[in-house]
């Protein structure tokens, strides 16, 4: 039975190009791997008052969705040269409680995407510095910035046209699975 990997996506938009190349990292990866998009765009606002009060029914299924997975693969634009504020917002909440995080050991990838030439280094880039804090084990090399992104280099079938995007996505779809098997 193949290892089931949490996919949280940084942009809200239901067909963005986010959502778009982690639907062809998934089908790059086929069935060696099984992903669960977690939804992470409805989640309240993080504040450390309400872990006092009753149970936050949505952060819990967030926390939960997250723990019974086996891997963590982040998928997300850059905004602002940084994080979008829905995924930061959810990487607070799965940060707690403190010393009960849900990313602790979690083989985890980062992959970041931009419309421009930079393919979301600096999104990427904090990413890394939050999950390795949080002690998940981050995918080291490859990194993935995808720049240029653009609707026309997938085709209806969500799979990749671009040959230098389908050859970087591919090696990348081999990696993350032989990282995730090597953390098991």
């Amino acid at each position: 039975m193949p290892r089931t990997i949490a996919v949280l996506r940084g942009s809200p938009r239901a067909q963005s190009l986010t959502t778009k190349l982690a639907k062809a990292i998934e089908l790059a990866v086929g069935d060696r791997l099984s992903f669960r998009d977690v939804e992470i765009h409805d989640l309240p606002l993080y504040n450390p008052d309400h872990e006092k009060d009753a149970p936050h029914p949505q952060w819990d299924a967030f926390r939960a969705a997250v723990k019974g997975c086996d891997g963590l693969l982040f998928v997300s634009p850059e905004w602002n040269r940084s994080i979008p504020g829905g995924l930061k917002n959810a990487i607070d909440i799965g940060s707690r409680p403190y010393g009960q995080g849900v990313f602790q050991k979690k083989p985890t990838a980062v992959v970041t995407q931009s419309t421009g030439g930079t393919g979301g280094f600096g999104c990427n880039h904090h990413l890394r510095q939050c999950l390795v804090h949080l002690d998940g084990i981050v995918l080291g090399q490859p990194e993935m910035y995808v720049g240029n992104l653009s609707e026309d280099k997938f085709g209806d079938d969500g799979r990749i046209t671009d040959e230098g995007l389908a050859k970087l996505v591919d090696g990348f779809a081999d990696t993350f699975v032989a990282w995730v098997d090597k953390q098991a």
